[in-house]
């Protein structure tokens, strides 16, 4: 028999499991509501379907601040609105970090429209604040946004696999600066979008403040 750890352990990972399949039906959900031009009928009854299980579900909802499924110490975050695989808001954003620098790829459905097939300029500056912020913890120096200049010079194409990368360019104390940049996957030369962000390192007390017991 395994231990009570490694018990806690099987379940946490099977509830990853399940939030991830949920967060996959979701985000094919959102994105087929996009483009579906079903009848009214139909998108009713789909509503009211869509209603039964939001209320299933708020049967159960947390009361913590953070989620059971979370681990922020160890970067898990199960809803974050861009890499988190549990949120039908998120592409989401997969990130890999290779000799300092953080390498991300997804493709952004029509959810995610601004001009007509492009992305909205938004989403773009929110995916560049994620992949800046991981390669600012990846070097050693995790903190937070405190101001992100973005440079658009094409539009970002929409069901087009993307690659984003992002590395530190100064430590200064408690501040950082990182670069950040978004490509397509079969085009990393060409930047789409550009991103200079400037981190603060938190101080013992405001992580206390901002995540709790996790940290």
């Amino acid at each position: 028999m395994g231990s009570d750890a490694e018990r806690v352990d099987d379940t946490q990972a099977s509830r990853r499991e399940a939030i991830t399949d949920l967060g996959d039906a979701l985000r094919t959900l959102v994105e087929h509501a996009t483009w579906t031009e079903a009848p009214a009928a139909d998108l009713l009854r789909a509503a009211a379907e869509a209603r039964e299980i939001a209320a299933r579900l708020g049967d159960s909802a947390r009361d913590a601040a953070v989620p059971a499924a979370d681990d922020p110490a160890r970067g898990v975050r199960m809803y974050n609105p861009v890499i988190g695989h549990g949120s039908a808001l998120a592409p989401p954003l997969r990130i890999e970090v290779v000799a300092g620098m953080a390498i991300g790829r997804c493709t952004l459905g029509l959810a995610f429209e601004g001009p007509p097939t492009y992305a909205h300029g938004g989403v773009s500056a929110m995916l560049l604040d994620q992949i800046l912020g991981h390669a600012v913890a990846a070097a050693g120096n995790p903190g937070m946004t405190v101001r992100l200049d973005t440079t658009y010079r094409a539009p970002v194409p929409l069901r087009t696999p993307l690659r984003l990368t992002a590395a530190v360019d100064e430590v200064a104390g408690r501040r950082v600066t990182a670069t950040g940049y978004i490509a397509t996957e079969a085009d990393p030369g060409t930047i789409l979008v550009s991103a200079v962000g400037t981190f603060v390192g938190l101080r013992a007390d405001q992580a206390r403040r901002l995540f709790g017991r996790v940290l």
